[in-house]
């Protein structure tokens, strides 16, 4: 058998199988009629809610309560301990990073 073509511009006959002859395609298959364009009928209605679905509801809600008092004067006081406080956290972390620092330069210069 040989499996090359041969020699020549039109080599596809030669590639068919022996006896058949070329079929356009999907002839034999019998051809659906198109359908009609469908119409669009909405979506489908919900069954209504029962009676029941909504939670109880309070007509008339109470009053609100009344806040205490407030004392500005020990407001004050407890703010300007708490600065104190902070300004005191902030001076001691600053002292510390510093000497850190120049024993860090100092050990690398000499």
């Amino acid at each position: 058998m040989n499996v090359s073509a041969p020699t020549g511009s039109d080599d596809d006959p030669y590639w068919q199988r022996p006896g058949a002859e070329p079929e356009p395609f999907g002839a034999g298959r019998p051809v659906p009629e198109p359908d009609r364009t469908p119409t669009y009928q909405g979506p489908p209605r919900t069954p209504p809610p029962s009676p029941q679905w909504r939670p109880p509801m309070v007509q008339k809600p109470p009053q609100p309560r009344s806040m205490p008092g407030q004392n500005m004067d020990v407001l004050d006081e407890s703010e300007g301990t708490a600065r104190t406080m902070t300004y005191g956290v902030g001076l001691v972390a600053g002292a510390i990073a510093l000497i850190l620092m120049c024993l860090l330069c100092g050990r690398v210069i000499f």
